[in-house]
C-alpha cells in the first residue's frame, strides 16, 4: 500500500509505527514486524589484523561504522526491535568452505590469502578464532539472535527465513560490512523472498574502492529496497516509547 509518496507497510490502526525518511521514498515501519540485521561485524572485517586488513583491503572506515551501529542498536533495543547478528565463516577444518570443486574455494579472499600465506591457515574466519569473533563494541545482549552463515547471503543455508517468519517480521534494516558483498547479497535475497529491505548507508562499509559503496546504494534504492541513514533511523524510532526492560 502506498499513499502520499510513503510506502505504508505498517499502517494498521493501533500499530506502533514510524515513517522512516528514505530513498526513493519514505517507508512506514513498525517495531512489531521490523528487525535490525547486523551483517558480519567481526574482527575479520572491521579490526586491524583481521582478514580484510591482511588481504589488503582498506578498513579505515570501519571504526566509524562500529560507532554508528552501536548507536543504532541502542535505539533499536529501546524501541523493542529484534536484533539479528550474523557471523560469516566456517568450521575449523574449512569443510563448509568447499574444496576445489566449489567456486567459493576460488573466489573467497580469505581462503586465497591463507593459500598465499600458509602461516595464516586456520586463523581466518574459522569459528572459535579471534578473527571470527564479533568486535568487542558490538557484543549481543540478552535476547538478541545470533546466526551463522557460510556464504555471502544470510539467507543461504541458514535459519534466517524461518526465524523471521516465526516472529512475523517482514521488514529488515541492514547495517554491517561489507556493503557490496554480504550486505547487498542478503538484502537482494530478502527482496526475492518478499522482505522489505532498508540499508542504513552510513552504518555500512564496502570492501574495495569507495565507488562500490555508491554502486550498492544505487542498486538498493533503485532495484531492491530503500536507503536511509543512522540519523533518520534514530530520529524516527527514537520517538517511540521505550520498551520495559
Amino acid at each position: 500500500m502506498q499513499a502520499d509518496g510513503v510506502v505504508a507497510r505498517s499502517a494498521e490502526p493501533g500499530v506502533r509505527a514510524v515513517t522512516l525518511p528514505a530513498r526513493p521514498e519514505p517507508i512506514r515501519l513498525s517495531p512489531d514486524d521490523t528487525a535490525i540485521v547486523v551483517i558480519d561485524m567481526q574482527n575479520a572485517y572491521a579490526s586491524p589484523g583481521g582478514y580484510l586488513d591482511l588481504a589488503g583491503f582498506d578498513i579505515s572506515g570501519a571504526a566509524a561504522v562500529i560507532d554508528r551501529i552501536a548507536t543504532v542498536l541502542d535505539v533499536a533495543h529501546a524501541a523493542g526491535l529484534p536484533i539479528i547478528y550474523f557471523q560469516n565463516g566456517w568450521d575449523a577444518d574449512y569443510v563448509e568452505a568447499g574444496g576445489p570443486g566449489s567456486p567459493n574455494y576460488h573466489k573467497s579472499n580469505a581462503l586465497k590469502t591463507m593459500r598465499r600465506r600458509p602461516e595464516l591457515q586456520g586463523k581466518l574466519l574459522a569459528r572459535g578464532t579471534w578473527d571470527y569473533a564479533l568486535v568487542d563494541r558490538l557484543k549481543p545482549r540478552p535476547g538478541d539472535i545470533e546466526l551463522h552463515k557460510t556464504r555471502y547471503s544470510g539467507f543461504f543455508n541458514s535459519q534466517l527465513d524461518s526465524v523471521l517468519r516465526a516472529r512475523g517480521i517482514r521488514n529488515l534494516i541492514f547495517v554491517g560490512i561489507a556493503t557490496n558483498v554480504c550486505v547487498e547479497s542478503t538484502l537482494r535475497d530478502g527482496f526475492f523472498l518478499e522482505y522489505f529491505g532498508v540499508m542504513l548507508e552510513d552504518a555500512t562499509h564496502q570492501a574495495g574502492p569507495s565507488f562500490l559503496q555508491q554502486a550498492t546504494v544505487y542498486n538498493v534504492e533503485t532495484f531492491f529496497g530503500w536507503v536511509s541513514t543512522v540519523a533518520d533511523f534514530c530520529g524516527s524510532f527514537g520517538q517511540l516509547p521505550q520498551e520495559e526492560a
